[in-house]
Protein backbone atom coordinates (compact mmCIF):
# COMPACT_ATOMS: atom_id res chain seq x y z
CA UNK A 1 0.00 0.00 0.00
CA UNK A 2 1.43 3.60 -1.06
CA UNK A 3 1.56 5.59 1.61
CA UNK A 4 2.82 9.54 1.04
CA UNK A 5 6.87 9.13 1.65
CA UNK A 6 6.81 5.72 -0.25
CA UNK A 7 5.24 1.98 0.66
CA UNK A 8 4.01 0.96 3.54
CA UNK A 9 6.24 -1.66 5.23
CA UNK A 10 4.31 -4.70 6.53
CA UNK A 11 7.37 -6.71 7.54
CA UNK A 12 8.92 -4.53 10.05
CA UNK A 13 6.16 -3.36 12.71
CA UNK A 14 8.04 -0.18 13.98
CA UNK A 15 7.92 1.10 10.37
CA UNK A 16 4.70 0.31 9.74
CA UNK A 17 3.85 2.17 12.73
CA UNK A 18 6.22 4.97 11.90
CA UNK A 19 3.97 5.52 8.23
CA UNK A 20 1.19 5.06 10.36
CA UNK A 21 2.33 8.68 12.32
CA UNK A 22 3.20 10.37 9.05
CA UNK A 23 -0.01 9.34 7.26
CA UNK A 24 -2.12 10.48 10.54
CA UNK A 25 -0.46 14.01 10.44
CA UNK A 26 -3.56 15.52 8.94
CA UNK A 27 -5.69 14.41 12.99
CA UNK A 28 -3.31 15.10 14.83
CA UNK A 29 -3.43 18.71 13.37
CA UNK A 30 -6.92 18.87 12.86
CA UNK A 31 -7.70 21.56 15.81
CA UNK A 32 -4.76 23.61 14.13
CA UNK A 33 -6.60 23.45 10.94
CA UNK A 34 -9.74 24.26 12.15
CA UNK A 35 -8.84 27.41 13.99
CA UNK A 36 -6.79 29.00 11.09
CA UNK A 37 -9.62 27.61 8.35
CA UNK A 38 -12.46 28.06 10.01
CA UNK A 39 -13.49 31.89 11.37
CA UNK A 40 -14.80 33.08 14.28
CA UNK A 41 -18.30 35.13 13.60
CA UNK A 42 -16.40 38.39 13.74
CA UNK A 43 -14.63 37.40 10.68
CA UNK A 44 -17.40 35.25 8.86
CA UNK A 45 -17.39 37.55 5.69
CA UNK A 46 -14.20 37.10 4.35
CA UNK A 47 -13.59 33.26 4.48
CA UNK A 48 -15.66 31.09 2.76
CA UNK A 49 -15.94 28.58 5.66
CA UNK A 50 -18.85 25.82 3.76
CA UNK A 51 -16.04 25.48 1.44
CA UNK A 52 -13.06 25.71 3.85
CA UNK A 53 -14.66 22.76 5.70
CA UNK A 54 -16.34 20.97 2.95
CA UNK A 55 -12.77 20.41 1.97
CA UNK A 56 -11.16 19.77 4.92
CA UNK A 57 -13.75 17.00 5.41
CA UNK A 58 -12.42 15.57 2.03
CA UNK A 59 -9.01 15.29 2.72
CA UNK A 60 -10.00 14.19 6.30
CA UNK A 61 -11.94 11.60 4.67
CA UNK A 62 -9.43 10.28 2.04
CA UNK A 63 -7.10 10.17 4.67
CA UNK A 64 -8.88 7.89 7.01
CA UNK A 65 -9.77 5.74 3.81
CA UNK A 66 -6.26 5.40 2.55
CA UNK A 67 -5.41 4.39 6.44
CA UNK A 68 -8.10 1.70 6.73
CA UNK A 69 -6.79 0.28 3.19
CA UNK A 70 -3.73 0.23 4.02
CA UNK A 71 -3.98 -1.54 7.89
CA UNK A 72 -5.96 -4.23 6.50
CA UNK A 73 -3.90 -5.18 3.40
CA UNK A 74 -0.94 -5.60 5.73
CA UNK A 75 -3.26 -7.44 8.20
CA UNK A 76 -4.15 -9.79 5.23
CA UNK A 77 -0.06 -9.94 4.06
CA UNK A 78 0.47 -10.80 7.80
CA UNK A 79 -2.78 -13.51 7.75
CA UNK A 80 -1.48 -15.19 4.81
CA UNK A 81 2.24 -15.42 6.44
CA UNK A 82 1.09 -16.93 9.63
CA UNK A 83 -1.25 -19.58 7.59
CA UNK A 84 1.81 -20.58 5.84
CA UNK A 85 3.74 -20.76 8.97
CA UNK A 86 1.19 -23.24 10.55
CA UNK A 87 0.73 -25.33 7.67
CA UNK A 88 4.77 -25.64 7.79
CA UNK A 89 4.63 -26.36 11.87
CA UNK A 90 1.89 -28.99 11.16
CA UNK A 91 4.23 -30.77 8.84
CA UNK A 92 7.11 -29.88 10.97
CA UNK A 93 6.36 -29.56 14.73
CA UNK A 94 9.52 -30.34 16.24
CA UNK A 95 11.40 -27.32 14.13
CA UNK A 96 12.06 -24.51 16.94
CA UNK A 97 12.89 -21.51 15.12
CA UNK A 98 9.42 -22.13 12.89
CA UNK A 99 7.81 -22.26 15.81
CA UNK A 100 9.45 -18.93 17.13
CA UNK A 101 9.14 -17.38 13.58
CA UNK A 102 5.10 -18.35 13.90
CA UNK A 103 4.81 -16.72 17.27
CA UNK A 104 6.65 -13.78 15.60
CA UNK A 105 4.26 -13.24 13.14
CA UNK A 106 1.15 -14.29 15.12
CA UNK A 107 2.45 -11.12 17.62
CA UNK A 108 2.61 -8.76 14.81
CA UNK A 109 -0.42 -9.67 13.66
CA UNK A 110 -2.31 -9.08 16.84
CA UNK A 111 -0.03 -5.76 17.17
CA UNK A 112 -1.24 -4.82 13.42
CA UNK A 113 -5.27 -5.69 14.39
CA UNK A 114 -5.05 -3.36 16.97
CA UNK A 115 -4.16 -0.42 15.19
CA UNK A 116 -7.41 -0.85 13.81
CA UNK A 117 -8.69 0.00 16.92
CA UNK A 118 -6.47 2.96 17.55
CA UNK A 119 -7.60 3.85 13.81
CA UNK A 120 -10.99 3.85 15.36
CA UNK A 121 -10.69 6.50 18.12
CA UNK A 122 -8.35 8.85 15.95
CA UNK A 123 -11.02 8.71 13.22
CA UNK A 124 -13.77 9.12 15.85
CA UNK A 125 -11.52 12.13 17.63
CA UNK A 126 -11.56 14.12 14.46
CA UNK A 127 -14.92 13.16 13.05
CA UNK A 128 -15.98 15.38 16.58
CA UNK A 129 -13.78 17.93 16.52
CA UNK A 130 -14.74 18.84 13.26
CA UNK A 131 -18.66 18.03 13.99
CA UNK A 132 -18.41 20.76 16.60
CA UNK A 133 -16.50 23.86 14.73
CA UNK A 134 -18.19 23.37 10.90
CA UNK A 135 -21.88 22.04 12.02
CA UNK A 136 -23.26 25.42 11.23
CA UNK A 137 -21.24 25.83 7.98
CA UNK A 138 -20.81 22.28 6.30
CA UNK A 139 -23.06 18.71 6.41
CA UNK A 140 -21.18 15.98 5.56
CA UNK A 141 -23.11 13.46 3.04
CA UNK A 142 -24.43 10.54 5.75
CA UNK A 143 -21.97 7.19 5.78
CA UNK A 144 -23.72 4.44 4.01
Amino acid sequence: MAAPGGSLNCEDFSMFQEVLKVMRTIDDRIVHSLNTTVPTVSFSGKVDATQTCKQLYESMMEAHLSRDKAIKSCIGQTSEVVGQLREERAKDSDNLALIKQLRKEQTKLKLMQSELNVEEVVNDRSLKIFHERCRIHYTPPKVK
